[in-house]
């Protein structure tokens, strides 16, 4: 037994070291992104925003869309029927805002099964500019949201993204889900960023339309289950680079149940899964489980105490994540350690069960990761 002391503590030490490294590389990357000034030649630029129902927070999402501090942009809502609730809500917007150029677009055009990518496609039809943005309807724009995304470009960037940064939360079960959008998964995009392996999230994707249209526009984007797994490789294909914008955007939650948490995160796992096997497979490592369980096994089998070990470890693992959350202004109260110890219990359960299927529902659709190609 004495001669696995050792072994336990170096893999218990590697991970929690990757752990720390990991926070420190989100930790300066934001603190540097937020401390430098946001590029704005004033281009003109088309912000395409898909809307479904009427979700948490939409109406102060959507009305976001008419306060940047952007001298020439314009706004396209797109709703797939026209009896969509959230109708009414964009109609009234766009009328006590004729300051900014909007329209409200109805249609769905079936190139997909991806029904988010069907309803955007009169969106990039319509666009007048050659730079556009495709927002979910409920990410909360900044003033300076149009700038921090131009900001990001480098000559070598093919695509400009952000990870949703989940913020008011109003149940357990969406402070658990702020847990895996940001101390979990957006610190893992900055990581992969810095590695020059950044790939896209779908939530915000600045795009360059001659680039887009010249590696086959919307329908290159229908080649995958998710329109951001295709937009990655299609960067990828190009050899240019997927990047993260410095200081990511906030998606408000309010209450969320804990069956809508697990069913969209298991949707986003087997996507990953499907899509980039070799990237997926070590996020079974990536949660407090595994360390924290050979942390214990090293200090029985050295016969510490396995109270002040567990203790221990617990305050260094989440005291790193305490410090990510409080350098960034994220989600951060007194639920969110145990929501974080929740997610890192479920993070193994849903590699498992990311495994046991390829199907999903989304937006009341029942969708198949192995989908590829037009539907019409």
């Amino acid at each position: 037994m004495t001669q696995l002391i050792p072994l336990l503590g170096a893999c218990c030490a590697v991970l929690l070291a990757v752990h720390f490294v990991s926070v420190a590389i989100a930790v300066v990357r934001i603190r540097a992104s937020a401390s430098a000034s946001c590029r704005d030649d004033g281009e003109s630029v088309s912000i395409i925003r898909p809307v479904c129902g009427l979700d948490n927070f939409v109406e102060e999402t959507l009305l976001s869309s008419f306060a940047l501090a952007h001298p020439n942009y314009e706004v396209l809502f797109c709703v797939a029927h026209d009896g969509d609730p959230a109708v009414p809500l964009v109609q009234r917007l766009i009328a006590l805002h004729r300051h900014v150029p909007a329209r409200l677009l109805i249609g769905n055009n079936a190139i997909s099964d991806n029904p988010k990518l069907n309803n955007i496609v009169k969106g990039w039809a319509a666009a007048r500019h050659d730079l556009i943005i495709m927002a979910d309807s409920n990410v909360l724009m900044p003033r300076d949201y149009i700038q921090r995304l131009i900001a990001a470009g480098r000559p070598d960037t093919g695509l400009v993204c952000s990870p949703p940064i989940g913020c008011a939360p109003q149940t357990l079960s969406a402070e658990i889900e702020c847990g895996f959008l940001n101390t979990h998964q957006a610190r893992w995009q900055y990581v992969a960023d810095a590695l020059g392996i950044g790939f896209a999230q779908g939530k915000t994707m600045l795009w360059r339309r001659q680039f887009l249209e010249a590696a086959g526009g919307m329908r290159a984007l229908a080649s995958e289950a998710a329109e951001d797994a295709a937009a990655t490789k299609l960067v990828r294909r190009a050899g240019l680079r997927v990047r993260l914008v410095g200081v990511p955007f906030p998606q408000p939650l309010g209450r969320r149940r804990f069956s809508e948490v697990w069913r969209r995160q298991l949707r986003w796992a087997r996507l990953r899964r499907d899509t980039f096997k070799v990237f997926f497979i070590p996020e079974l490592f990536t949660g407090a489980l595994l360390p924290f369980a050979l942390c214990l096994a090293s200090a029985a089998a050295a016969d510490w105490s396995l109270a002040a070990t567990a203790l221990s470890f617990m305050a260094a693992w989440y005291g790193a994540e305490v410090a990510l959350a409080s350098a960034a202004g994220w989600q951060l109260s007194y639920l969110s350690v145990p929501a974080w110890m929740l997610r890192d219990l479920l993070l193994p359960l849903l590699w498992v069960a990311s495994w046991m299927g390829d199907d999903f529902v989304w937006r009341g659709n029942v969708m198949h990761v192995a989908n590829r190609g037009s539907s019409a």
